[in-house]
């Protein structure tokens, strides 16, 4: 009987209480501001933090307050700018499409293991120990963490290193972010020409760790026309603002770590929104 009676008295004040906590919610609660709403309804969602905020909820309210550019959201693109422009009666300026690209060309065939790695399977786990099981400890660990972060799912792991189907990269930076060795950078979309390498150990030692690595021999730095190339810490640099596109540094390069590349947009008529976590098929772009 005390049994009971002890359930019924903690069951009355659980009560009490639940109704006290709705009517305090009920009349203390913000009312929500209409143009935030309207503002996080053209967001597509990702919460990837691309545009600086913790989220998508985050970036709609600075947006509401006034101060902060429409034209952040990096998955959202133009269309997403131009929207949030109208919403907030602004022009939104110019956005550049930015996808993402591993610096790393150590296939299974350019590089070797110094070791067998048979502990927690991710590349951060892996990084930890003395760098990565690959002789080249700047290299992709190809354990995929970045292919596991990526909301449209256009990252896959080809010959051990981690490869990126453009045409479906929302360019969100959630890879660039997750990757332990930071070798996935953000690039323009309409880029020509990458460096293939994120090595920083002199020519002898990177070419002996993997044969398809920069040696910094700045063959690059003196063929560019304009002087968008610069070698730096035994690495070439490329300038983006300053490369037209040329391909006379590729052609030189000795060890091809220089490549001429076309990454294709999003094909005509599918939006960011389509591809987010979803088995959504695209076809590739042409090169």
């Amino acid at each position: 009987m005390d049994v009971l009676i002890a359930f019924l008295v903690v069951g009355a004040i659980a009560l009490v209480l639940g109704i006290l906590l709705a009517l305090i919610c009920h009349f203390f609660a913000t009312p929500d501001d209409a143009t935030q709403v309207k503002i996080r309804a053209c967001l597509p969602g990702i919460n990837c933090g691309a545009c600086g905020y913790k989220g998508c909820d985050d970036y709609a309210a600075a947006l509401a307050q006034g101060g902060v550019k429409p034209n952040l959201c990096i998955p959202g693109a133009q269309a997403v700018a131009d929207e949030i422009g109208a919403i907030l009666g602004v022009e939104a300026e110019p956005f550049e499409d930015k996808v993402a690209f591993v610096a790393c060309n150590g296939h299974c065939e350019a590089t070797r293991k110094k070791a067998d790695y048979e502990g927690v399977p991710n590349c951060k786990g892996a990084a930890m120990l003395y760098g990565g099981p690959g002789t080249c400890t700047y290299g992709c660990l190809g354990l995929g963490d970045c292919a596991n972060a990526c909301p449209a799912e256009a990252i896959c792991m080809i010959d051990g290193i981690a490869r990126v189907d453009t045409s479906r990269c929302l360019g969100c930076g959630l890879c660039a972010t997750i990757c332990p060795k930071k070798i996935i950078q953000m690039v323009p979309q309409e880029t020509a020409v990458v460096v293939m390498c994120s090595s920083k150990d002199k020519g002898a030692d990177a070419r002996k760790a993997c044969q398809n690595a920069c040696i910094g021999c700045k063959k690059c730095e003196k063929t560019c026309p304009h002087g968008a190339i610069t070698v730096v810490d035994n690495l070439a640099v490329i300038d983006y603002s300053k490369c037209t596109g040329c391909g006379a540094c590729a052609d030189c390069c000795p060890t091809g770590c220089l490549k001429k590349v076309v990454f294709p947009n999003l094909p005509e008529g599918v939006d960011a929104e389509d591809l987010i976590n979803t088995q959504f098929e695209v076809p590739h772009g042409e090169e």
